[in-house]
């Protein structure tokens, strides 16, 4: 080899090697993304400081990953209302999973706040926002409080294992809560109906530009910019590999298709021995943060015995099919508001948190 040969052969490695390195800049470091999370979800300590509290709330589920809520602290009392500026208006026209993640994190800082030694009651106002009083006590463990850091949406295959009965009425009964109605099933031939319920939700969604647009304006391709961002859906935790911010729309707008979200959907529902579908007694803010409190406990009852669950929601937010959900739920007449699978399944990544700064009012 020559001197001329020598030279092109080490601009060409060196040219590959800066575009690997630019690359995995572009996509972050795993390891900085896993030492992130760790930090979100440390373990509460004895007598912590309110702001501690709501770091944990955060950690509540919401549409998207939006975390809509703001947070005002009070003497005794923290205020949890609707932001505004984080609602999805294609997805989501009347802010009705705007209040059910409301609700959700509202019931985790009601569970944290007892477990950290500040119980107290929520109030609901008919607008929605809701106040948490407390008094300080002595601590008092809760193994709810103790699958808040590890509670994720796990949009994964499970395994298929039926759920044991008794865990079954222990799911039920933690979503116990004034004006709101939860239906277990886990008959197959009602999963199969719910699947194709499913399936022609994502149909119609998929084909809408809206909706994609919408959708893609809360992806997170890669750890960097999860971490920049602190919320949205991050690819990772869904299953996918991560792409740097420029390619990720690409790949989005070429594989993310009706098809390949039909045959997801399908193939998750099929793994997944159970779905819980949650009603509010009253179609309103109120009834619909009272149901995100109990799918927050839902949740993680379900993980403190070990199962994974995600949200599986296209038959709620397409509105033609919601009386046939309802129907089939066995609950004709009310508004479905929120549906999760549950089964044994994999640990992912878990999903970004914004800062406690950031969601104070």
């Amino acid at each position: 080899m020559n001197r001329r040969q020598v030279l092109t052969s080490g601009v060409a490695v060196g040219a590959a090697a800066a575009g690997w390195l630019g690359w995995r800049q572009a996509l972050g470091s795993t390891d900085a993304y896993e030492a992130y999370s760790r930090e979100l979800r440390a373990p509460l300590t004895d007598d912590p400081p309110l702001t501690e509290l709501i770091r944990t709330a955060t950690l509540a589920m919401s549409g998207h990953n939006t975390q809509p809520w703001r947070f005002r602290l009070g003497p005794g009392s923290v205020e949890l209302r609707p932001d505004p500026s984080r609602a999805t208006p294609v997805v989501d026209p009347d802010d009705h999973h705007l209040f059910v993640s409301l609700g959700c994190a509202a019931e985790t800082l009601a569970i944290a706040g007892a477990a950290a030694g500040r119980p107290g009651a929520i109030e609901a106002a008919p607008d929605g926002q809701l106040h948490y009083r407390f008094t300080p006590v002595p601590p008092r463990p809760d193994p709810l409080a103790a699958a808040i850091a590890q509670r994720q949406s796990t949009r994964a295959l499970y395994d298929g294992r039926p759920v044991p009965a008794e865990t079954l009425d222990a799911l039920a009964r933690a979503t116990s809560q004034p004006g709101v109605r939860c239906v277990l099933l886990t008959a197959r031939p009602r999963l199969d109906q719910l699947r194709d319920l499913t399936i022609a939700g994502n149909e119609a969604q998929m084909r809408d530009p809206t909706f994609r647009a919408e959708l893609k304006h809360w992806l997170r391709f890669n750890p960097a910019s999860a971490i920049r961002h602190g919320d949205g859906l991050y690819a990772p935790a869904n299953g996918s590999p991560p792409l740097p911010d420029g390619l990720g729309p690409y790949a989005f707008d070429l594989f993310v298709t009706a098809a390949s979200e039909n045959d997801k959907y399908a193939r998750q529902i099929d793994s997944s021995p159970g779905v819980a579908v949650f009603f509010a007694e009253q179609a309103d803010p109120a009834g619909w943060t009272a149901v995100g409190r109990a799918c927050q406990r839902f949740a993680l009852a379900a993980t403190a015995r070990g199962l994974k669950l995600a949200c599986l929601n296209p038959a709620v937010e397409v509105a033609a099919l919601r009386p046939e959900l309802a129907a089939l739920a066995g609950e004709a007449g009310l508004r479905p508001d929120m549906v999760m699978r549950f089964g044994y399944g994999p640990a992912l990544p878990f999903a970004p948190r914004r800062p406690v700064a950031s969601v104070l009012a």
